[in-house]
């Protein structure tokens, strides 16, 4: 995304000033370029984000893309117990809760100094006392940059209230963030909202691809069993989500790709299940909850993706090709891609920790 200097003479209206903000820091069209993504990293987060923006920068992506689930909530984050003071002290409950997004701001987002980072809302953000009004607090600055603004106003003038769900376009894709991190996701309005940016991106010559992403995988996948699946609301309108991005692919001839995290494994084409194939065909989808959580084993029929990795971290790197076609693929890291700076703080025993007992899948 570029930055840009803005001059507004006196006469400007707010119509040509906005047109002027989606131009400038929309790329010029042509040649290839690259995103990255990853979600869930509570747990060892604060030990792999830092390596995975080290690593990340080495490919100078557009931007990286957060799928939910920052810190764990409901109990302390081990590497937050890890930090040199908490331990002679553990932090109260009370002072946990305060400080867990903050930390996760200041150890897993900072890092990425001045690359684009976007965020995504894990069912994690929602675990009591956290909210979505808390979360749209906190983490306003990265729901409201000009690039999120200048389309939210261009979609809906009127629009000026923050959204956890979201879309921006860049060159000749549109990315759509959605939020499902509760049991009664999609609801009605989010739904109303998708299909309304679905609709305008077939209706639009210049967009050739649209990216999803979200936190749980879309119901019927090979991770059916820890995603949309688990509840009768996300079920129907997640199924209604993939016909809807069906139809875009088969009627309205654009490419879909579909991003998800939740599942804390690396896995490719996790729409390659029966029920799929019976209803209308497969969508590329990846699932890369690999950037902290604790590691989960793969599910039983994990042989179906045509990739599946766990007790692994790391981040999908997205090669966009001028044509809008999207090559992902899964960068793993391993001990020795910990900065420096981490490993002096936490100890290269606890980072060894990370890698080797943060699972339930060893």
């Amino acid at each position: 995304m570029l930055k840009c200097r803005i001059i507004v003479v006196a006469a400007i209206t707010g119509t040509l000033l906005l047109a002027g903000i989606l131009a400038a820091q929309t790329p010029s069209s042509g040649g290839t370029w690259q995103f990255t993504v990853s979600g869930d990293s509570r747990n060892c987060g604060d030990v792999v984000m830092p390596a995975i923006a080290a690593d990340v920068a080495r490919h100078h992506p557009s931007f990286y893309w957060h799928l939910g689930d920052f810190r764990a909530t409901y109990t302390f984050d081990e590497d937050i117990l890890q930090q040199p003071a908490h331990m002679l002290r553990p932090p109260t409950i009370s002072e946990y809760l305060r400080n867990e997004w903050p930390d996760f701001l200041d150890n897993q987002i900072a890092p990425f100094g001045d690359l684009p980072v976007f965020l995504g809302i894990g069912n994690h953000e929602t675990i009591a006392p956290k909210t979505r009004e808390e979360f749209i607090a906190q983490f306003a600055d990265w729901l409201d940059t000009p690039v999120l603004r200048a389309q939210r106003l261009r979609d809906n003038p009127r629009d000026h209230q923050l959204h956890i769900y979201y879309h921006w376009r860049e060159r000749n894709i549109d990315f759509i963030n959605m939020d499902n991190a509760t049991d009664d996701q999609f609801d009605a309005v989010q739904m109303e909202w998708f299909e309304d940016v679905l609709a305008r991106d077939v209706a639009d010559s210049n967009i050739a691809t649209v990216v999803v992403g979200m936190h749980e995988a879309l119901p019927d996948s090979i991770s059916e069993d820890h995603s949309m699946s688990q509840s009768p609301t996300g079920v129907e309108s997640g199924r209604r989500v993939y016909q809807e991005l069906l139809r875009a692919e088969k009627s309205g001839h654009k490419r879909i790709y579909v991003l998800a995290s939740h599942s804390h494994f690396y896995m490719a084409n996790i729409f390659n299940t029966e029920y799929v194939h019976q209803h209308g065909g497969v969508l590329p989808g990846w699932i890369i909850g690999t950037a902290g959580a604790f590691r989960y084993p793969l599910p039983p029929n994990a042989s179906a993706a045509a990739a599946a990795q766990t007790n692994v971290y790391g981040y999908l790197l997205a090669n966009v090709k001028a044509d809008g076609s999207i090559d992902f693929q899964f960068q793993k890291l391993e001990e020795d891609s910990v900065p420096a700076a981490v490993v002096k703080r936490y100890g290269q025993k606890f980072i060894h920790w990370c890698w080797t007992q943060n699972s339930d899948a060893r």
